[in-house]
């Protein structure tokens, strides 16, 4: 298979057109184009960065061989590990927002239904901010880790 042919399969695998694929090389749509249709072949350092953005092998883009099974299956043990990072990402962040939003619950139900143990918990801080405001600036900081996890993994 050429380059020509790689490069076009690798776009519409990830879903993008020429335009898109441009802005990501910092290139014109006309030269993905002409590479595509195998007018012109890409220089070396548009080359470096086509493998490092489709994540493929100088070698898988140059030689002109049919894709192997290594290939495909390197492919896909590298998009399996992207997605078990931001499956990991996800639910570090679930856990976090639930974590926080349980410790607020029982910090509030703490405060209403025993009082005293609400006002042994600030007379233990040592620190000028009695107990509760340090409980409670953990809640929500566990809350806000999680939903700046759980944002970065549903922008991509």
């Amino acid at each position: 298979m050429a380059l020509s042919e790689k490069l076009y399969l690798l776009r519409k695998k990830s879903g993008l057109s020429q335009e898109q694929l441009a802005e990501q090389l910092n290139v014109s749509r006309q030269a993905i184009s002409k590479w595509e249709s195998g007018q012109s072949v890409p220089e070396s350092d548009k080359l470096l960065s086509i493998s490092s953005y489709f994540n493929v092998s100088l070698d898988y883009l140059m030689k002109e061989e049919e894709i192997s099974e290594n290939a495909t299956t390197h492919e896909q043990k590298n998009n399996g590990n992207i997605q078990n990072r931001d499956r990991t990402k996800w639910l570090l962040g679930i856990i976090a927002c639930i974590g926080g939003i349980i410790c607020l619950i029982i910090w509030g139900l703490l405060s209403i239904l025993n009082p005293a143990a609400s006002n042994q918990l600030s007379e233990s801080s040592m620190i000028s901010i009695d107990g509760n405001g340090i409980f409670l600036i953990l809640c929500i900081a566990a809350i806000i880790v999680g939903a700046i996890l759980l944002l970065k993994n549903t922008k991509k």
